[in-house]
C-alpha cells in the first residue's frame, strides 16, 4: 500500500475530498515524525508503538574497496507491532519457527 492508496482509502470513508485526505495523512506522518525527532515515543492501542533507538558508534567496511570505515552514532526509528496486530497478521498462531519451512505433516495430500 502507497500513501496514494493510504489517501483513497480515507477519502472513501466520507464525503472528503482529495486535498482532505491528503491532509489528514500528512498530518499523521508528521506528527509521528515530530514526536520520534522530540525523543516521544508513540504507542496505538491495538496496533503498536514506535520508538528511537540509540545505534552507537562503529567500524563498518565499505564492500567495494574493503577499507575500514567509522560509523558515527546515530538514532533509528523502531516500530513493534502490538499482539492484536501480530494475532491479525497470523489468525492461526504464530508464524512458523523453522523459517517458514512446511512441516511433514503440512506436505501430506488430503
Amino acid at each position: 500500500m502507497t500513501k496514494a492508496d493510504l489517501v483513497e482509502e480515507i477519502t472513501q470513508l466520507g464525503d472528503l475530498t482529495r486535498r482532505d485526505g491528503e491532509v489528514i495523512v500528512d498530518t499523521i506522518f508528521d506528527s509521528v515524525i515530530g514526536a520520534l525527532r522530540s525523543g516521544d515515543k508513540i504507542e496505538i492501542r491495538g496496533f503498536g508503538s514506535f520508538r528511537i533507538r540509540q545505534r552507537k558508534p562503529r567500524i563498518g567496511r565499505n564492500p567495494k574497496t574493503g577499507a575500514k570505515v567509522d560509523v558515527p552514532a546515530k538514532r533509528v526509528p523502531y516500530f513493534k507491532p502490538s499482539k492484536e496486530l501480530r494475532d491479525l497478521v497470523n489468525p492461526h498462531g504464530s508464524a512458523p519457527e523453522d523459517g517458514g519451512q512446511a512441516s511433514p505433516a503440512d506436505t501430506s495430500a488430503a
